[in-house]
């Protein structure tokens, strides 16, 4: 069994992450995470609001996932929001046209390509259907919006599931720059769902209908992209690039990137940096990430520039973020279809500004997280998360159920879980629970025994070395305090 089906089935067995409604038979592309699943996303999404919200000083607010239809006629998503699909002349099996082509040629399809392109590839490759080898029709073009009608006499879709959090974020803008008191930059962001009808969502968590964003639109001067104070504190920073053509990474600081005019200015040179120090702090190896640059084809229709972050997992590399310079497209898209000017004054200038976004996948986060953690001892996976992200802090058992000792445990639970995130187990085997919560990545284990009653200490093991010490319980919490703050204490 590969790595990411070692990590499917461990997800499942210990509840991290399932299918949604799972009992029903649900249609694929929908996902429900379980205690420890959802306290880990919590933990990524505190880690990306110290680590980006509140470093650049984001302003964070919450939107509404369904808007109306004439929001996504500004911005051009009912046009130009589309998948190529393509679809079985003799199954009636319908797939996306750039997946088949990618692993019939080994090559990278842009899934923005001209449809008369795909067909060429289709012929040209001799691409057939996997199912049943039959031959394929036309690829056409596929809208992935999710419709929805509201109100009691609606018919046809009068609304929208968003596909991108940040389209809340450009119809807040004029509102939150007005009411905020600020200047330009100014960061808006945003944790939230999106909904994307996806032709064949496969993968896991990989690809979904419904998934999370973790979403940063920065709104600036145009004229002044290269007026960042902040720059000269990240100039020296090693970027990890690769290049429009080249197959290589290379390793740059950001300040010869902008030298070189590898990116478009120092608040993209900076925001960039601050996107990868994000993905450092969740315990990413630089060597295992890289910032990929999108030509033409690949990217987004309302992109001037894009940098891709991607981490190589074991299905190969994945795109956790999209760093785009979307110019001033959204902003005057949307003014020229409700007729509300989204321009300011700054400066004795007005002018409509320009984006610069950091929309990040929480979802894929999360499973590349997993990933990262994921090893195996004597046969059996366990998981060794950064000790800022791991989900349960610590697991209490009692060596038995009997004697006093499970209500010595239950005590130390009940001191412990308003500070820690903690859990009191006493079914099954000691060995047996060390096992399951090694799986889960649990760092610390205080097992109470009959020994505890009599010296009131306890035994403190640690997950990755397996070593076991004894602690008095009145200097418990500093032997754990000082555990999460790095001493070395096995």
């Amino acid at each position: 069994m590969d790595k990411f089906a070692r990590i499917q089935q461990l997800a499942d067995q210990r509840g991290l992450f399932f299918p949604s409604a799972e009992i029903h038979s649900p249609p694929s592309g929908f996902w429900d995470f379980g205690h420890l699943g959802a306290t880990l996303r919590r933990k990524i999404a505190d880690v990306w609001r110290k680590e980006v919200v509140r470093k650049i000083d984001s302003i964070e607010i919450d939107g509404c996932i369904i808007l109306p239809k004439n929001n996504f006629e500004a911005s051009g998503h009912l046009k130009s929001f589309v998948d190529p699909l393509i679809q079985c002349k003799k199954c009636h099996k319908i797939f996306r046209a750039d997946k088949l082509l990618e692993k019939k040629t080994g090559e990278e399809i842009p899934e923005a390509m001209e449809i008369s392109k795909f067909d060429k590839l289709i012929e040209k490759h001799k691409v057939n259907c996997p199912e049943c080898k039959g031959k394929f029709a036309k690829v056409k073009k596929f809208n992935m919006m999710i419709g929805v009608s509201i109100g009691p006499l609606s018919g046809d879709y009068n609304a929208y599931l968003r596909p991108e959090t940040c389209q809340n974020i450009f119809t807040a803008f004029q509102k939150i720059y007005k009411t905020a008191r600020v200047t330009l930059p100014l960061p808006i962001s945003q944790v939230g769902k999106s909904f994307r009808n996806e032709i064949s969502p496969r993968q896991g968590l990989i690809r979904t209908r419904e998934f999370s964003q973790l979403e940063t639109e920065v709104f600036f001067n145009p004229k002044k992209i290269n007026e960042c104070p902040e720059f000269d504190s990240i100039k020296k920073t090693k970027l990890r690039l690769r290049l429009l053509g080249k197959k290589e990474t290379i390793s740059i600081t950001a300040e010869e990137a902008v030298k070189k005019k590898i990116v478009s200015g120092k608040l993209v040179a900076y925001y960039i940096v601050i996107t990868q120090k994000f993905f450092e702090t969740c315990g990413f190896d630089p060597k295992d990430f890289r910032f990929r640059e999108l030509d033409d084809d690949a990217k987004a229709f309302y992109s001037k520039e894009t940098w891709d972050f991607e981490f190589k997992t074991s299905i190969g590399w994945l795109e956790l973020v999209a760093c785009n310079y979307r110019t001033n497209y959204d902003l005057s898209s949307h003014s020229k279809v409700s007729g509300a000017d989204l321009s300011v004054v700054e400066d004795e200038e007005k002018f409509i500004p320009h984006v610069f976004e950091i929309s990040m996948g929480l979802d894929r986060i999360f499973y590349s997280i997993l990933e990262n953690s994921f090893d195996e001892r004597d046969g059996k996976p366990i998981l060794s998360f950064p000790r800022n992200l791991t989900p349960m802090d610590i697991v209490i058992l009692p060596l038995v159920r009997k004697d006093g000792v499970n209500d010595k445990a239950r005590e130390i639970h009940k001191t412990l879980k308003t500070k820690y995130e903690t859990k009191y187990d006493e079914k099954q085997s000691i060995g047996k629970r060390y096992v399951i919560y090694d799986q889960l990545g649990v760092p610390l284990a205080i097992t109470v025994d009959y020994d505890s009653l009599e010296k009131d200490d306890v035994t403190l093991r640690d997950r990755d070395s397996m070593k076991q010490i004894r602690v008095e319980i009145k200097d418990l919490e500093k032997t754990i305090d000082d555990f999460f703050d790095g001493k070395k204490m096995f």
